[in-house]
């Protein structure tokens, strides 16, 4: 099968008819063998009474039906786990992702060997109450991640090579950072491309803006599991040693500072009225915490199933 077009929704019954035919109309047009999978985030509004019905005239249609709402991550880990084309293109169901854009995505995959391509918006029609944020969390990102290239993390129109989405996995609030992932997994070749942004036709936006916390935590969540999973002890080991000896330090000043006092017959001050002294404790505390969270961070990273899973591109 040449494309899996994966779509989560949640309460998009209005725009479902209109997006697959576009679809499907694309995929006939370039003579593509496909499937469209549309999960089901767990629609109030009749979302997948209607899949069931388009499915009855489509059977390029698949459909996947949450009991609950978990959330956008939990529907692309989902429907990438179904998906069976050789590369899979994501978009979003409410027609501000352009289907007309799946040819061009899918040969930057086959021809230009990409791994993945995310789509830019470069021209959007959203509200500065969503650009500003959005444009500050892409620049972080871009930052802490090392992919540069890359305009906007969180567009919903992405190409990926079958092998990517078939190893990472997209949790919490992780749709948002999945180039980090596939960069993380081994991924490194990404690309972008300008796509179009259309204005929302039906419906209104499913995202408030606590979105933009869980976001940032997220990234960081990204940013150690990535960088420090498989070693914690690296992370918080070092973090607590310096805090440790930064300490001792302290505290060896201030007893030779009150040596010093003795040995010239000065009274010497309490240590309790050194305000380095509180740090000294702070420091030492703090070091010796952190540093047997690294150690039962290790014992636990050393006992989990996957703690010798590494992506293996190609044997011989």
């Amino acid at each position: 099968m040449d494309i899996s077009v994966v779509v989560p929704l949640y309460d998009e019954v209005e725009s479902l008819p209109e997006l697959t035919s576009w679809i499907s109309r694309v995929m006939s047009e370039n003579n593509y063998s496909y499937e469209i999978i549309l999960v089901d985030d767990g629609s109030t509004d009749g979302s997948w009474d209607m899949i069931v019905k388009l499915k009855e005239g489509n059977p390029f249609i698949k459909g996947i039906k949450f009991r609950r709402n978990y959330g956008k991550s939990a529907a692309l880990n989902t429907g990438f786990e179904a998906a069976k084309g050789n590369v899979i293109i994501t978009m979003d169901a409410d027609l501000q992702d352009s289907p007309d854009e799946i040819p061009h995505l899918y040969r930057r995959i086959t021809e230009d060997k990409y791994d993945l391509v995310s789509g830019w918006k470069a021209k959007r029609y959203d509200p500065l109450s969503k650009t500003i944020p959005t444009k500050l969390f892409n620049s972080a990102t871009r930052k802490m991640s090392g992919i540069h290239n890359l305009h906007d993390f969180n567009c919903g129109l992405k190409a990926y090579r079958k092998a990517v989405v078939k190893n990472i996995e997209v949790y919490g609030e992780m749709h948002r950072y999945i180039p980090v992932l596939a960069k993380w997994a081994g991924f490194i070749k990404i690309g972008e491309q300008v796509v179009e942004h259309r204005p929302r036709k039906y419906g209104k936006t499913k995202f408030g803006m606590s979105r933009f916390v869980n976001g940032f935590l997220d990234l960081l969540s990204i940013f150690f599991v990535g960088k420090f999973g498989k070693r914690p002890m690296h992370f918080f080991g070092s973090m607590g040693t310096l805090s440790f000896f930064t300490g001792m330090i302290l505290a060896i000043y201030l007893i030779a500072e009150k040596l010093y006092d003795l040995s010239h017959h000065v009274i010497p001050r309490q240590p309790t009225d050194n305000p380095l002294f509180y740090f000294a404790l702070v420091a030492i505390i703090l070091g010796s915490q952190l540093f047997l969270t690294g150690f039962v961070a290790e014992l636990v990273a050393r006992s989990a199933s996957e703690r010798n899973k590494y992506q293996i591109e190609e044997t011989i």
